[in-house]
């Protein structure tokens, strides 16, 4: 009688053969080993005090018109030592920074001529990789959101200037206790020169 495995179709014995070659078992390793790097954004040391959609523009001297610098998400970002705030925007694809500055004291916001929606100010900006002066307006979503940005940057430049009058005031008192120590301590020295003479007379009447 015939075997019945030498009349399996061709076809069927390919596909043994090659589903026993498919289930070896090994293992391939990876060609390129890719190692998690991580991620800083400089912003690590620092609290949001305030997050939102807008889009920025700056105001370009030479041709005297508005450019649009970029649309994303403004920060005022509060450093944890320092106590300083800054305000950085990035755009919201390339995430490239189109802002980045101090709110000091003099910062002072101006509502946008023709739209309460957008609101005005002058800053040394540092987006750039160097400080230069510059000229933004911003422009938010809603009437409501302009407002708290411009309430907020108004709120932290002038905590910023009690902070720098209370600096001033530390650094006159340390000042004045510095003179006043030199002082004694000249006053105490020239004491001692007179105590030192009479017995250097002396001495020198003895002999």
């Amino acid at each position: 009688m015939a075997d019945p495995a030498e009349h399996r179709p061709a076809e069927e014995e390919e596909a043994a053969a090659g589903g026993e070659d498919e289930d070896t078992g090994a293992q391939v390793a990876p060609i390129v080993k890719l190692e998690e790097v991580a991620i800083t954004t400089g912003e690590e040391d620092e609290d949001v005090l305030l997050d939102m959609k807008a889009k920025l523009y700056r105001f370009d001297k030479e041709g005297n018109q508005w450019k649009e610098r970029g649309t994303g998400t403004v920060k005022l970002l509060k450093h944890k030592e320092t106590s300083k705030v800054r305000l950085v925007m990035r755009q919201a694809k390339t995430l490239k920074i189109c802002a980045n500055h101090l709110v000091v004291a003099t910062t002072k916001m101006q509502e946008h001529a023709g739209s309460d929606k957008s609101c005005v100010w002058h800053a040394l900006d540092f987006a750039d990789g160097e400080l230069k002066e510059e000229m933004f307006a911003i422009r938010f979503g809603s009437v409501e959101n302009c407002k708290k940005f411009k309430d907020t940057v108004e709120e932290i430049a002038d905590q910023q200037g009690k902070n720098e009058e209370k600096e001033s005031v530390e650094a006159s008192s340390a000042a004045e206790l510095v003179e006043k120590l030199t002082v004694t301590e000249a006053k105490k020295e020239e004491a001692a020169d007179k105590e030192e003479a009479p017995a250097a007379d002396d001495k020198d009447v003895k002999e």
